[in-house]
């Protein structure tokens, strides 16, 4: 009896902590997304009125909320195939090269990932700056005009885009390096036997036994754009025009800057709708592809 409850015992704080900061939140979340709670309503409970589906009804006719909505759907296909193909190609090279000077280079990607998004904007801030900017210097070395990275609504999303982009390769890197670490020498010493070539055997061999890592690193990738918040916050506030807002930005926005918690909670739960609906079909689209 003693052994059956040692595991129990293990995970019990780690559950306790998921309860409290995973699951309680989003409890409360919910029962607030429907009530008219703000600002004034935290020193007051009695104010704090039950409105049924209002909040939904009012975010489902706000044109910011689908602008919102659509600027993450566009972050996320430009910036989540680009950070796994980067990450891996990355990884792949890091994999076959050695010597001190690579794996001082291994540490070099990850700073960015452990740097402060304070100092990443600053820095970026300069290159992108329209009149002083080192971008628009080299534009101008060869003949180009000056390029309004963080002021034009349509070019400010790619600009946001990579330096998200530019921050996330570190983590996945780490990760897909790890799990170079466990591809079978023997297989590939086979295949170069057989002629194969250095791509013959990365395509067909390495590839394939990164499945795993591919997956874990592009549900985690998914989730982490639908939930784009940083780079825009920093960078652009949101513009122009709502340009660059994310549905995250738009929800601190309505929470913290309008003071309308109950209106942003509905948000809230619409996005964890999405993020939920993503995984469970990334999930069910992994076993199928195990059981085939």
């Amino acid at each position: 009896m003693k052994t059956r409850l040692t595991p129990y015992v293990f995970i019990t704080p780690a559950m306790l902590l998921l309860i409290a900061f995973g699951v309680l939140p989003i409890a409360v979340a919910l029962v607030v997304s429907f009530t008219d709670m703000n600002l004034a309503g935290l020193g007051d409970w009695s104010r704090i009125q039950f409105i049924g589906a209002a909040n939904y009804e009012a975010l489902l006719a706000d044109a910011a909320f689908w602008q919102a909505l659509g600027n993450t759907a566009v972050f996320a296909i430009l910036g989540v195939p680009s950070v796994i193909a980067v990450s891996l190609v990355v990884a792949l090279a890091l994999n076959r090269s050695q010597g001190r000077f690579f794996r001082m280079l291994r540490s070099f990607y990850f700073v960015p990932a452990i740097t402060a998004i304070v100092a990443i904007a600053l820095v970026w801030g300069y290159l992108f700056n329209t009149q002083f900017g080192l971008f628009n210097y080299l534009l101008s070395l060869i003949g180009l005009p000056p390029v309004p990275w963080l002021s034009d609504p349509v070019v400010v999303k790619f600009s946001v885009v990579l330096v998200a982009v530019w921050r996330g390769l570190g983590l996945n890197i780490i990760i897909f390096l790890a799990a170079l670490q466990g591809v079978p020498k023997e297989y590939l010493e086979a295949a170069a036997i057989d002629g194969a070539s250095g791509l013959r055997r990365t395509v067909s061999i390495v590839i394939p036994l990164l499945r795993f890592a591919i997956f874990f690193v592009t549900i985690t990738t998914i989730i982490a754009w639908l939930q784009f918040f940083d780079e825009p916050f920093v960078l652009t506030k949101g513009g122009p025009l709502g340009a660059s807002t994310s549905i995250s930005l738009f929800l601190y926005q309505e929470g913290f800057s309008s003071s309308q918690f109950g209106y942003a909670s509905a948000g809230s739960v619409v996005l964890f709708a999405i993020i939920a609906a993503v995984t469970v079909t990334q999930l069910r689209l992994r076993r199928a592809d195990v059981d085939y």
